[in-house]
């Protein structure tokens, strides 16, 4: 290869990859219509998707010198979108996480971003986004993208839509994996009707878990007196089992609930939800009550567990 077509090669490159941060808005003072550089953008993804991360795994993961990634995370922490605690097996370690703030802003930016990326597709057609995508995989490729670690997926909190999923997903997995009948679904659907009529924001929770831009599980928290927290239609889509998603949202609301000051906290549940209970249990709850029942179209036994926070 002459050094003429070295050149050439480069300038393409360079060409590119001028056109492509003019394209993702990554010039403009905040990505995506938001507040947030490039960079935190980032870290606020990768916060995201890790319950807990040091500073040392987050500058690694990212490549960012670690004093200009301490300056962002103190913003951060400024504006109260992460919070700081020592690590258990080292207090000289510090763990960061997104607090409530922070997983809102999260899930903005991330609103934001799919809908520029959508409102570039639709200028194209079926075809050449088919085009577009195919290219973008093979410069992935060729450059090595595979070896990234690609998160699993993220919790976030509800956007317009979800609801509505929630009351569907359970509907229809549970009558394809239980025989449950639309009596289960209606149950669902008061429920989810119920904590948005009455939604109190700082004693009440809902998670939505999302891979690849789908959801792929929920739970929530609400309040069942004033020391008693309930938690709620944990679903996790069979796609997406495997992944530690069921015992990451549990582990949420124990955590939320916990913070919020209830006592201890409590569930309802079925004897034959195996997945489920296992979860449960190694969560710490234990089984205080249980008895039969019809419902749903079938005999049933209904188990009460309880948690002391």
């Amino acid at each position: 290869m002459t050094a003429g077509e070295v050149e050439r090669r480069v300038a393409a490159v360079r060409r590119f990859n001028r056109f492509y941060t003019r394209q993702i808005g990554v010039l403009e003072e905040g990505l995506a219509r938001t507040p947030f550089s490039l960079t935190e953008a980032r870290v606020l993804y990768e916060l995201a998707h890790r319950p807990d991360a040091t500073a040392t795994a987050l500058a690694e993961e990212l490549g960012v010198d670690a004093g200009y990634l301490s300056r962002i995370l103190r913003r951060f922490q400024a504006r109260e979108l992460i919070v700081r605690r020592p690590a258990e097996r080292d207090g000289r370690r510090s763990l960061v996480r997104l607090t409530e703030a922070g997983e809102r802003a999260f899930a903005a930016l991330e609103a934001g971003s799919r809908d520029d990326v959508a409102g570039m597709l639709a200028r194209l057609s079926p075809a050449d986004q088919e085009r577009l995508v195919g290219a973008m995989a093979t410069i992935e490729a060729l450059l090595g993208a595979g070896h990234e670690r690609r998160a699993p997926y993220l919790l976030r909190p509800p956007q317009p839509g979800d609801m509505g999923w929630v009351v569907q997903a359970h509907g229809a997995i549970y009558a394809r994996e239980y025989g449950w009948d639309e009596q289960f679904e209606a149950l669902v659907a008061e429920i989810v009707a119920s904590f948005l009529r009455h939604f109190d924001a700082k004693r009440e929770r809902c998670w939505i878990a999302e891979r690849d831009g789908e959801n792929v599980g929920s739970v929530f928290v609400v309040r069942e007196s004033e020391d008693v927290a309930k938690l709620r239609l944990l679903l996790v889509d069979p796609r997406a089992r495997g992944l530690g998603i069921g015992r990451r949202l549990v582990a949420e609301c124990i955590r939320f609930a916990r913070h919020a000051g209830y006592a201890r906290m409590t569930l309802w549940t079925n004897d034959v939800l195996v997945s489920a209970r296992r979860i449960y249990e190694a969560a710490g709850f234990r089984l205080v009550h249980e008895e039969p029942h019809h419902s749903f179209g079938k005999d049933l036994v209904g188990q009460t567990w309880e948690l002391v926070l």
